[in-house]
């Protein structure tokens, strides 16, 4: 199943705000705010980027039961 509390949860024990999340990842605060309100899609090189962030695997953040969701 496809989450993005779990993002939210280990961005915010890790200080970062979506400002810095967005500078880190060459995108616009309003781009990366609307990723992890799930309004915009997250793409696998997105979700690589991101976990490489917290030194995590995609699956470790962002699915259970490993399966990716339409």
């Amino acid at each position: 199943m496809y989450s993005m509390e779990k993002l939210k949860k280990i961005r915010k024990q890790n200080k970062y705000t979506i400002y810095d999340m967005a500078k880190i990842l060459k995108m616009t605060a309003s781009y990366y705010s609307q990723i992890e309100n799930k309004k915009k899609r997250l793409n696998y090189d997105i979700a690589v980027k991101i976990s490489a962030i917290f030194n995590m695997k995609p699956d470790d953040i962002f699915y259970t039961n490993n399966c990716w969701l339409k």
